[in-house]
């Protein structure tokens, strides 16, 4: 959410950045709170003039009684009895202009990055750089679900008779495999000097809005029936609505987190092989790290997160590339976003594996998460990386990892979470 003082001296900015997320239909909203603000803020002048003209009414009242001025001292009473009766129609007023407001405000897309490419959709996103080159062996990669199926590693008929579509069963050295990942994932992060958690993984309605947009909540989140709890779609929205209403220690910054958690999203499965592989699921597990920062460090946490998702998964023979997503392909809290792709020798082709953004003082303006240094309190900067989100991340893995035999290697990094093996064969 940004900054009202933002919107009332830079309207044309604000405007300019909306046109350049190919929102145009948001921009009768810039002029809207302008004037909601302006009722607002003389609505608060009016109410404090009433209650200051109540309070000397009401002193005054007792010196008339003490006078023996008691008609003068009823008068006055009454005169207080319409002012109160004021004031609870101009509160209301207010609070209901207040509701109006916050909506339209949380609506209004954060400022992007001078740097982010401006294009209509994910189609117009801008390659970076690769890491690792790209290779095709000379004999054939099997669709995933083919190599998993050779393990004896996946069941989504019995995930179909307990859960319906979008979930899956994993098995033996399969189940095994995507458990070493992310305890590697975790390892990983915390010989960064990120600090490890395991979050709730469920959130109040509060914290989801903190954390996202109307559009984003209703795409992806699951309520729970009768209570004001959200399963989580990543352990991210957990780890802000951590620090919901606080004030961090400057000393204590940068904040730098990595957390743990299953992921569930309302993401139906695609057609032809996605719908028997894993690729879009209800259900997955991810390894995530978020850092809370001064906004002035926000850039160089920024570059290092996803340079650590690249360094990850080259650490597992997987060639990736980043990809800078364009202005319209932004989520209306980001200021900038890119995504690291990993190599499909199967389809030739990158896929995404992870995401990185820096969301500015989006969620922590709305979460009110501040530090207080010299100059007062500020809001501090948020930002969010995948390090690994699997299946996708098991799927990068087999097919980059995958010999001809229908066995798959397993890199050096990841041999002690194997319990030594170097690779592993079908069944």
């Amino acid at each position: 959410m940004l900054d009202i003082k933002l919107i009332r001296e830079n309207s044309d900015l604000v405007k300019e950045n909306i046109k350049k997320k190919i929102q145009d239909e948001k921009l009768p909203l810039v002029d809207e709170v302008i004037e909601l603000d302006k009722q607002i803020r003389e609505l608060k002048v009016t109410g404090d003039n009433l209650r200051q003209e109540r309070n000397k009414a009401s002193d005054n009242i007792g010196i008339l009684f003490k006078e023996k001025k008691v008609e003068e001292a009823n008068n006055l009473k009454e005169k207080v009895l319409e002012i109160n009766k004021e004031l609870v129609e101009i509160e209301n007023k207010e609070k209901e202009l207040e509701e109006v407001f916050k909506t339209k405000m949380m609506i209004i897309p954060n400022i992007i990055d001078e740097s982010v490419p401006i294009g209509k959709d994910d189609t117009e996103n801008v390659e970076l750089e690769k890491f690792g080159d790209p290779f095709v062996p000379n004999y054939e990669i099997p669709y995933h679900a083919d190599i998993i199926n050779n393990f004896s590693g996946l069941d989504k008929e019995a995930a179909g008779r307990t859960s319906g579509e979008g979930f899956y069963f994993l098995k033996g050295d399969i189940a095994r495999l995507h458990s070493a990942l992310l305890t590697y994932a975790r390892d990983f992060m915390i010989n960064k000097g990120f600090t490890y958690f395991l979050p709730p993984f469920m959130i109040r309605s509060e914290v989801v809005t903190g954390v996202m947009s109307f559009k984003e909540m209703e795409a992806m989140m699951y309520k729970i029936e009768g209570e004001d709890l959200y399963l989580i779609g990543t352990s991210e929205h957990s780890m802000m609505g951590r620090f919901i209403g606080q004030i961090i220690k400057e000393e204590e910054l940068p904040l730098t987190l990595t957390s743990y958690s299953p992921c569930f999203r309302k993401e139906g499965g695609s057609h032809g092989l996605e719908e028997r592989g894993l690729y879009r699921v209800h259900q997955f597990e991810k390894q995530e790290m978020v850092v809370l920062c001064k906004m002035e460090e926000g850039m160089h946490w920024y570059n290092k997160m996803w340079e650590y998702t690249v360094e990850f998964f080259r650490s597992l023979d997987i060639p990736v590339r980043t990809l800078e997503c364009c202005s319209g392909d932004l989520a209306d809290l980001k200021v900038k976003s890119c995504d690291v792709e990993a190599w499909s020798p199967r389809q030739k082709k990158y896929f995404e594996v992870g995401s990185c953004s820096i969301l500015g003082d989006a969620q922590t303006r709305r979460l009110k998460i501040r530090y207080k240094d010299d100059e007062g309190t500020k809001y501090l900067c948020s930002l969010n990386n995948t390090v690994l989100a699997t299946p996708r991340g098991l799927i990068a893995f087999l097919e980059n990892n995958y010999n001809e035999d229908g066995s798959v290697n397993i890199p050096e990094v990841l041999r002690p979470y194997m319990g030594g093996l170097e690779v592993i064969k079908p069944k």
